[in-house]
C-alpha cells in the first residue's frame, strides 16, 4: 500500500510539473500570435497617412469646388483696368450704353475690384461719349451704396444722409471723404474699361485718398 500511495504521488508531482512547464509554452505562442498580428509602428504611421490621403483628397478638392461658385470670374484688362460690366455680368459697350441714354444720365457697373461705378453719359455740341471718369458708389462713411437722385443731380446716401455732387464731391457729412473715382477709357472692341486714378483729384486738388 505504501508503494501504492507513493506511485501516486509521484505520479501527482509529475502531471504537475508537466503543466508547469506546458503553460509557459502556451503563454509564449499565444504571445507569438498576437504580436505577428501587430504592425510595427513605421507600418503603422504609412497606413494611416495613406488613409488621411484617401479622405482627405476628395474632400480638398469638394471644398475648392464649392468655394470657387464665390468667386466671380476674372474681369481684368490690360494695364490693370477692369472690363465694365452690367448687371448680368456682360461686357459694356460705348455704343449701347450711349443710344438709351442722354448726356449726364448714369447707369451702375461693375469696375475696379468688383466694386460698383456709376458710369455716366457725356454730351457735347449734340456728340455724345462716355464720360472721361467714373464714380465709385461707395459711401466712404459706412460703406453703402449710394443712388444718384436725377432730380436734384447729387447722389444721397440712404443710410445716415450723406450727400455728394454730381461729381461724387462730398457736400454733407457724416461722409469725410469724396467719393473715389475711376478713369474711363474705350478699347478697340468697343468695350468700356475702367482704370485706376492715382493722380491729383481734380474735384479737390488733393492726392486720391483711395490709392
Amino acid at each position: 500500500m505504501a508503494f501504492i500511495g507513493t506511485s501516486s504521488f509521484v505520479g501527482a508531482r509529475r502531471a504537475e510539473t508537466t503543466t508547469a512547464v506546458c503553460k509557459p509554452r502556451e503563454a509564449t505562442i499565444t504571445m507569438a500570435a498576437s504580436d505577428a498580428m501587430i504592425p510595427d509602428m513605421a507600418k503603422r504611421n504609412t497606413m494611416n497617412l495613406l488613409l488621411a490621403g484617401a479622405v482627405g483628397l476628395p474632400a480638398t478638392i469638394g471644398l475648392g469646388l464649392y468655394a470657387g461658385f464665390f468667386v466671380p470670374p476674372s474681369s481684368g484688362a490690360a494695364g490693370g483696368g477692369a472690363v465694365a460690366k452690367d448687371a448680368l455680368g456682360n461686357s459694356v459697350k460705348a455704343a449701347a450704353f450711349l443710344e438709351k441714354r442722354r448726356g449726364g444720365e448714369r447707369e451702375l457697373v461693375q469696375g475696379l475690384k468688383g466694386d460698383a461705378y456709376w458710369l455716366i453719359a457725356a454730351e457735347e455740341d449734340g456728340k455724345k461719349s462716355i464720360e472721361t471718369f467714373a464714380i465709385n458708389a461707395t459711401c466712404t462713411h459706412l460703406g453703402c451704396v449710394v443712388p444718384f437722385n436725377r432730380a436734384e443731380n447729387k447722389y444721397k446716401c440712404p443710410c445716415h444722409g450723406s450727400q455728394y455732387d454730381k461729381n461724387g464731391k462730398v457736400t454733407r457729412g457724416p461722409a469725410p471723404l469724396s467719393l473715389a473715382i475711376a478713369h474711363t477709357e474705350v478699347d478697340s472692341n468697343d468695350i468700356v474699361v475702367l482704370k485706376p486714378w492715382t493722380e491729383t483729384d481734380f474735384r479737390t486738388g488733393t492726392a486720391p485718398w483711395w490709392k
